[in-house]
């Protein structure tokens, strides 16, 4: 049984637009005649009228045929553009240039006006046609726009304004109800009084807040593709002067793909806010480090782990190993960096770097070149509670690991570390400066060939059978080992960002511990950047600490993130001061009172002098810290990290 296919909508409307060309066509030639003959019909000679009747039928059905394979019958005509104007002119040139020549070469010569007016006709009537729809559609939408709900200031007079413009004026709107920019902001004085499709660019950012006085504006939409993060910062800080809502391009990439619009901007984070310019690193070195050799990444599903992972990524490393023993982290950045980079070989490993079995199989089975240690519990006020499992992850682990890739070759080991190591005032900082110093100790070893002397710390019971376990000899290792330290990082696990952003969203208070708390901000790229850089600059024993310029009040950082969100401090959302969590203290440090700097090739880049200690010493409290802890004595466990770390302040 034969099914009948019916037809489409867009067919129907092809099929008047047949019927339209070929009367268009027949009546622009007769006008092209008439006009010849001073609109007097009476005086068209008998002898052109007798060829245009004769030449017109076949003409038509030819321009049609030309039209079609120009797809003048299969565009949308609500969005008609350039590229249809492109192509009716092809095809008008076309069908006149055949016709021209046919006629006057083989029929009979027509009179030149003939050609001139009847393709100008021929051309007006295909136009109009199929221009008026979408011109109809822009003089609704205009007209709508001018009783819109929300009026708009861009800043941004070039290319990518223009393009917003446009889409917010002529085409969609805003994203709340109906939006119409109505004046423009461009630091540049070239234009200022000039008119960009009607709207006038009305000065520089100094008169961004009359213009929203003036005009009554409702949200400012940063349209600058080109901005560095400081030039931002100062901008959004003027407009955060308003009461509007900001929205910025996603990225300056945006322009030069073609896909700027007003669907693509984004809301201003708090980011943007603190934003200051990017550490310029030479990544060559880095690039040269990575490429072709194999990386393993503990920790790898975390917020720096993946990082990590992304970053290594583009270097085309030999073999990337994820190691997590957190499954579903460890899955989504698999899922990533599989659909990011096909070609990679992509390996993800789930275990725990306290069990020394687990990660000595990892090392032995893949030979890392390179290890990146991100795997740690950061949470200050868990490890408050959790001293021994601070000392189990942290310490231990980090032991564990170490010990792993100077056994096994491994030539670089790069420990994750922070500026809460730094005069520790807690458990999770103080065993993040056991870490540092567990480095410390490996590199002295290894460079001493005194690498036997490290003892293997598989368990804190001494009957578990560990003949399995290979000894190392003396001289056998070449590890450099180095430590990156550095603040928080906007958007970690451990940051303040998310949590301030889950309260906001429901609605406050917004909990602070002190007024007064300042903290180190830096971006999670940005971080990791140093990381690699560190690992390929590293000669053994280092502790690279990052400038991270200026701190941040965590009373500022609340209040920005409170006006981001359209609403006001104090009045919308409430600031409620609830007292210093246990270990907490006002301000981190970058260094210790006694450690020294020296810069490195790039001045926002220094590394600190080591402090000495007694490395025998420290294995010995080291051994009695793991024992205290797989035991679970919490109070001895504080106790033995103050006199492990003197530091220690807890």
């Amino acid at each position: 049984m034969e099914t009948k296919t019916k037809i489409q909508h867009w067919q129907k409307i092809a099929y008047l637009l047949v019927a339209y060309d070929v009367f268009t066509i027949i009546f622009s030639y007769f006008l092209a005649l008439w006009f010849r003959f001073d609109c007097q019909f009476s005086h068209i000679s008998p002898g052109y009228l007798d060829m245009y009747l004769k030449i017109i039928v076949p003409y038509s059905v030819f321009t049609i045929f030309i039209y079609w394979a120009f797809g003048l019958y299969r565009s949308i005509w609500r969005f008609a553009s350039f590229y249809e104007l492109k192509h009716m002119v092809f095809a008008t040139v076309i069908t006149i240039a055949a016709k021209a020549f046919f006629v006057t070469a083989v029929v009979y010569r027509m009179p030149i006006s003939y050609y001139v007016f009847g393709i100008a006709f021929q051309f007006f009537f295909g136009v109009a046609i199929r221009f008026s729809y979408r011109f109809i559609l822009l003089l609704r939408d205009n007209r709508e726009a001018n009783g819109a709900d929300s009026n708009v200031l861009l800043i941004g007079a070039g290319s990518a304004g223009r393009m917003i413009l446009r889409d917010v004026n002529f085409i969609k709107g805003g994203a709340n109800g109906h939006a119409k920019v109505v004046a423009i902001i461009d630091d540049n004085q070239n234009k200022w009084g000039r008119y960009i499709d009607g709207v006038e660019v009305v000065g520089g950012r100094e008169k961004i807040l009359w213009a929203v006085e003036k005009y009554e504006i409702k949200e400012i939409y940063i349209a600058i593709a080109s901005l560095t993060p400081s030039e931002k910062r100062n901008l959004i800080n003027i407009c955060k002067e308003t009461n509007c809502h900001i929205k910025q391009l996603p990225n300056m990439y945006a322009e030069k793909a073609g896909i700027v619009s007003a669907g693509n901007l984004q809301n201003i984070t708090i980011e943007d806010v603190l934003g200051r310019d990017p550490i310029s690193l030479h990544q060559e070195d880095v690039a040269a480090q990575l490429k072709g050799k194999v990386v393993l990444v503990t920790g790898g599903g975390g917020s720096i782990g993946s990082e990590l992972c992304r970053q290594i990524a583009k270097y085309e490393p030999k073999q990337l190993i994820i190691f997590d023993v957190y499954e579903n982290n460890a899955y989504d950045i698999q899922l990533e960096l599989k659909r990011k980079y096909p070609e990679l070989d992509l390996v993800t490993l789930i275990g725990s770097v306290r069990d020394a079995r687990r990660i000595e199989s990892v090392f032995e089975t893949y030979r890392p070149n390179i290890c990146y240690h991100a795997a740690a519990h950061k949470h200050v006020p868990l490890m408050e509670d959790s001293p021994c499992e601070a000392i189990k992850n942290n310490a231990v682990g980090t032991y564990k690991t170490a010990f792993a890739a100077m056994k096994f070759g491994c030539d670089r080991f790069v420990l994750i570390s922070t500026d809460k190591a730094v005069n520790p005032t807690n458990v999770m900082g103080a065993t993040k400066r056991i870490c540092e110093m567990i480095i410390q100790t490996f590199d002295a070893m290894v460079r001493s060939n005194r690498e036997d002397q490290l003892p293997a710390l598989i368990t804190h019971q001494v009957d578990i059978d560990t003949s399995d376990m290979q000894p190392v000899a003396a001289g056998s290792g070449h590890t450099e080992y180095v430590a990156v330290r550095f603040g928080n990082v906007l958007g970690s696990n451990g940051s303040v960002v998310p949590l301030f952003k889950k309260q906001i969203a429901n609605g406050g208070p917004i909990t602070l511990t002190h007024r007064d708390i300042i903290r180190y901000f830096m971006t999670i790229p940005e971080a990791v950047s140093l990381v690699l850089k560190a690992g390929a600059n590293a000669s053994g024993g280092e502790i690279f600490v990052l400038d991270m310029g200026e701190p941040v009040k965590i009373l500022d950082l609340a209040r920005n993130m409170i006006e981001l969100a359209g609403l006001r401090p104090e009045i919308d959302i409430e600031i409620k001061e609830i007292g210093l969590r246990p270990g907490e203290k006002l301000y981190e440090e970058k260094l210790m009172s006694e450690e020294g700097l020296k810069e490195t090739e790039n001045h926002l880049i220094h590394v600190a002098e080591p402090i000495k200690f007694d490395a025998d010493e420290f294995l010995g409290n080291l051994r009695e810290l793991m024992k205290l802890a797989y035991d679970n004595e919490a109070p001895e466990v504080v106790q033995k990290i103050r006199e492990t770390v003197p530091t220690f302040k807890g």
